[in-house]
């Protein structure tokens, strides 16, 4: 029978050199403003679902729901931090109606752990109810926009263009 004993000095010895070979891997480093992509928009039967892809790199995307103290109150156009805006094509121009209430979301706060405060994910938004109904139009749009605590904007992305009826 073969046996073999590991001493605890090392075991030690080794978990210590895997952690310095870990942190010798750069760290990711995005630009403190959020930037975003559109990732996806798929439609289900009563609701749909856009995704976008962000990156932060100072760590400061979403809002708890107590933050409703200025600039973030009720009132202010910081209340939001994720905003959709609605668009139609209109005899091949994307037209954003005046009348119709914009798509806008509290992102939930996102907290990153351990030195490095960059962020990278996807956030997901279910569109409900969907289709929109009676509308003269069938090709739809949407852009996005994403706001940080420190109210740094994004840049804008749109979605491909969705077709509202089966």
């Amino acid at each position: 029978m073969f046996r073999t004993s590991v001493s605890p000095a090392k075991v030690a010895a080794l978990i210590a050199v895997a952690f310095s070979v870990v942190g010798c891997f750069p760290k990711e480093q995005f630009p403190p403003e959020p930037k975003i992509t559109f990732k996806s928009f798929v439609q289900f039967a009563d609701s749909a679902s856009l995704t976008i892809s962000f990156t932060d790199g100072d760590g400061d995307i979403g809002l708890d729901p107590g933050d409703s103290n200025p600039p973030f109150d009720i009132g202010s156009p910081y209340y939001y931090n994720l905003f959709l805006e609605y668009y139609e094509l209109q005899n091949g121009e994307w037209v954003k109606p005046e009348l119709l209430l914009p798509y806008y979301y509290r992102v939930p706060r996102i907290t990153p752990t351990g030195q490095n405060k960059a962020l990278q994910g996807d956030i997901a938004v279910a569109l409900k109810p969907w289709p929109i109904s009676s509308l003269p139009f069938d090709t739809v749009r949407f852009s996005v926009r994403l706001l940080d605590r420190s109210l740094k904007e994004s840049n804008e992305v749109y979605t491909d263009p969705v077709k509202t009826t089966p």
